[in-house]
C-alpha cells in the first residue's frame, strides 16, 4: 500500500491559497479542487501537493487531515488537533471558509500552486452537484464508503498506471 506523509502545515497553506482565490470558498468546494489538484500533482510529478488521506465520503472524496482542520476550525470539535491551522482560517454559517491571513507559499512548491491554480480554472466555476458528480470516480467508487481511498486506486483512473505504479513503489535512493 502506497502511502504519503501528511504536511499539515502544507495543508492549511493550500486551503489558505484557494479560500483566497475561490468564488465558492465552502468545505466542499475547498475539498473537490484540493482532489483535483492532488489527482494532476500525482499523475504528473508522483505525489500528492500535502499527503492527506481522501476518504470516501457520499459526496465525493474528502481530505481527512484537512476536513479534521476545518472541523476544529468551525468549532465542532473543542479541540486543536493541529496548531498549524490555529488561526489560519475559521469557518462561518457551518461551511464557509474565512481566511484570517495570507497563505505562506514558502511551504507550498511552484508544481504545488501549478496544480492548485490548474484545479481552480477548471472546477472553481462548478457547482456543489457538479463538483460531487466530478469526483466519483473510479477511484471513489472502488472504495468502501467512509474508507481511505486507495492511492493506488487513485492512480488506476489516472493515465498510464503502470508507469506510475512503477515509480511508486520503487524504495528511494
Amino acid at each position: 500500500m502506497i502511502c504519503f506523509r501528511f504536511n499539515p502545515q502544507g495543508a492549511v497553506e493550500a486551503v489558505l491559497y484557494i479560500a483566497h482565490r475561490s468564488k465558492d470558498p465552502t468545505i466542499h468546494h475547498i475539498s473537490k479542487l484540493l482532489y483535483f489538484a492532488d489527482r494532476q500533482h500525482l499523475e504528473r510529478y508522483g505525489r500528492f501537493i500535502f499527503g492527506d488521506t481522501y476518504i470516501a465520503m457520499r459526496d465525493g472524496p474528502v481530505p481527512s487531515g484537512v476536513y479534521d482542520m476545518l472541523k476544529d476550525a468551525r468549532g465542532d470539535t473543542g479541540l486543536c488537533r493541529y496548531p498549524e491551522a490555529a488561526g489560519a482560517f475559521t469557518v462561518i454559517n457551518g461551511y464557509h471558509v474565512e481566511p484570517r491571513r495570507v497563505p505562506d507559499l514558502e511551504w507550498l512548491s511552484d508544481s504545488d500552486i501549478e496544480c492548485i491554480d490548474e484545479a481552480l480554472e477548471q472546477y472553481d466555476d462548478k457547482s456543489y452537484n457538479e463538483l460531487t458528480d466530478l469526483s466519483h470516480d473510479d477511484a471513489f467508487y472502488a472504495a468502501d464508503r467512509n474508507n481511505a481511498i486507495s492511492v493506488e486506486g487513485i492512480v488506476e483512473s489516472l493515465g498510464n498506471p503502470d508507469g506510475l505504479l512503477s515509480h511508486l513503489m520503487e524504495p528511494s535512493p
